[in-house]
Parts: C-alpha cells; sequence; structure tokens
C-alpha cells in the first residue's frame, strides 16, 4: 500500500466517522473537495460504492459498513505495532488527548496538569472538557476521567477515589432556621432542587443501614449545579451536591455539613478509563498512574485547603 492508497483509507474513516465531507474536512484539515475526490478514487479502485451521498449526510452502505471495520481493525493492529516500538524507548512521549467530566476537571485535575508534565517533558496534553458521550476510540482519545463508569466493553476502567453527595447549608442560614436533626426536618426547610437528578423532587439518604426518602421542597430549583452552590453559600436553603464540588465551601467555612451521618443514597467513583488495548502506549500509563496517586485518598475529603485567593 503506498502513501496515497493509506490516505484514501484515512479519508473514508474520516468521512463516515464525522458522517460529512465539510466535517471530515474540518478534522483533516483539508478542503472539502479533496476529501471528496479522495473518496471517489477509493471506490474507484475497489469497484464499489461505500458511501449514500444526500444533500444532508453522508452515510455508509452495508458493503461501506464493512469495509470500515476491517480498516479500522487494521489500523488499530498498526497502532499497537507502533505503540510496542515507542515503548521500547521507555519513556513517555508524545500528544496525549484526554476527556474529563467538565466541573470535576476544572476543579481537581485541570490545576495540576502542569506536575504531570513536569514529570514528562516529552508529554503534550490535549484536554477537552465535555459532558456529552465520547466514543473514546473512534475519537482518538486515550484517557477518560469521568463521574462513574463507562458501559463499554472495550475500555478498562479504574476506580481512583470515591464520590459521593452530602447535605449542607451555609451558617447564616441555619442560624434563622428551626434545627436540621433528622431527615424529616427537610419538609420544614427550603432545600435547593437540582431539577436533572433523577429522584427530583425526592431526597433518598442514608446513614447506615437506615434509609430515608425525603420530598422537599423550595423557593429556588436549577438545572446548574454550580448557580446552586452559589445559592447555598449566600444563605439561599439547604443544598445536596457532590463531596468534591463543595469541597473548598466547606473548608472555609461558608458551607457546613448537616444531618450528621446521613449522605445520598448511592455512592459512586471517579474512574480512570482507557482503550483495553493490550499494549497501553507509555504516555498513557503513566497518567493513568499519576492521577491515581493525585487522586487517592480523595483531596476534597473533609476537611480540605481552601483553593489560593
Amino acid at each position: 500500500m503506498d502513501a496515497l492508497e493509506a490516505d484514501q483509507l484515512l479519508t473514508f474513516l474520516a468521512v463516515v466517522d464525522t458522517g460529512s465531507f465539510t466535517a471530515a474536512a474540518r478534522r483533516l484539515e483539508r478542503d472539502a473537495s479533496v476529501v471528496s475526490r479522495r473518496v471517489a478514487a477509493l471506490e474507484a479502485r475497489l469497484g464499489i460504492r461505500l458511501l449514500e451521498r444526500s444533500t444532508r449526510r453522508v452515510s455508509a452502505t452495508e458493503a461501506g459498513m464493512q469495509f470500515r471495520e476491517r480498516v479500522r481493525q487494521a489500523m488499530d493492529l498498526v497502532r499497537t505495532a507502533e505503540d510496542e516500538a515507542r515503548d521500547f524507548a521507555d519513556a513517555p512521549s508524545g500528544l496525549l488527548r484526554v476527556t474529563l467530566a467538565p466541573a470535576f476537571g476544572r476543579m481537581w485535575v485541570a490545576p495540576r496538569l502542569t506536575e504531570f508534565l513536569a514529570l514528562h517533558p516529552s508529554v503534550r496534553i490535549e484536554a477537552s472538557f465535555s459532558d456529552r458521550y465520547v466514543d473514546m476510540v473512534a475519537e482518538g482519545f486515550d484517557v477518560a476521567v469521568r463521574i462513574g463508569e463507562m458501559k463499554d466493553s472495550r475500555l478498562i476502567s479504574q476506580r481512583v477515589a470515591p464520590a459521593g453527595r452530602m447535605i449542607c447549608a451555609a451558617p447564616s442560614y441555619l442560624e434563622r432556621r428551626p434545627p436540621l436533626t433528622t431527615p424529616d426536618d427537610l419538609t420544614r426547610h427550603d432545600c435547593l432542587g437540582f431539577t436533572p437528578m433523577f429522584t427530583h423532587p425526592v431526597w433518598h439518604l442514608q446513614r447506615g443501614r437506615e434509609e430515608r426518602a425525603v420530598k422537599v421542597a423550595g423557593r429556588i430549583e436549577s438545572d446548574d449545579i454550580h448557580a446552586l452552590v452559589s445559592a447555598a453559600v449566600a444563605g439561599a436553603g439547604v443544598l445536596m451536591a457532590a463531596d468534591w464540588l463543595v469541597a473548598h465551601e466547606l473548608a472555609d467555612g461558608r458551607l457546613v455539613p448537616v444531618l450528621d451521618g446521613w449522605r445520598a443514597k448511592g455512592e459512586t467513583g471517579i474512574y480512570v478509563i482507557r482503550a483495553s488495548t493490550r499494549h497501553a502506549p507509555a504516555k498513557t500509563r503513566a497518567f493513568v498512574e499519576w492521577l491515581a496517586e493525585v487522586l487517592a485518598p480523595a483531596p476534597w475529603g473533609y476537611p480540605v485547603s481552601p483553593p489560593s485567593p
């Protein structure tokens, strides 16, 4: 296979993955007309139509889908061979593409990436912050950092830290409201409602083997948890939020835990996820090992140090 034929295959994969010649051109940093000619040349060489073209979208034919899978398998083998060869140097290098849960990534990973880069001067990092579903294999990400596991048999998940949700409020709010000693007391308080929560407006709480389900109400609801944290700090009500999300507010006393021992039912975790290739590149292994060390024990465990001003 010569360089032109290899380029035709890469172009074809980009078109199928993105669903259009224009999007594929942006990914490959080429003109859309060049992308179209490469695919047409590939179809002519093989003597079969690989793509169905319409004014709105491009999709693979049955033959195109089968061809795509075979080509992807072959390219995965080539990448594995290249990674194995690079690993003989036993030094992490090259571009590391990482996708992170936005809020968690900005708070607990991004501020420390320079530490990793200092340890591995030959590595560059491209960090993507997104809540959307990411196909790590198709989109070429090396590592994902997520709250909870990603259900994909092609991936390996490693739980590196616990994560749960707690109940808290501002001292200014608690000073002017009735005592909060049991979950049932929440019904007499303004509770800040996070509308995307699956069980909203019911809070499911647990302490040891005890469980309570309380239907809460309040004057503020939002689909933005950061807005609710700000409202809680301002004294607007009682908040249920991830412990890692409110760690700094707890550390400096702007929020305090309530309902001693009671937490949201069901603890999850912070997961570092990578593709399940037999020989992960040195850069990927180094990042996973480093992040596992950074996040265990969980740096947001109460109390924690507040961020520098």
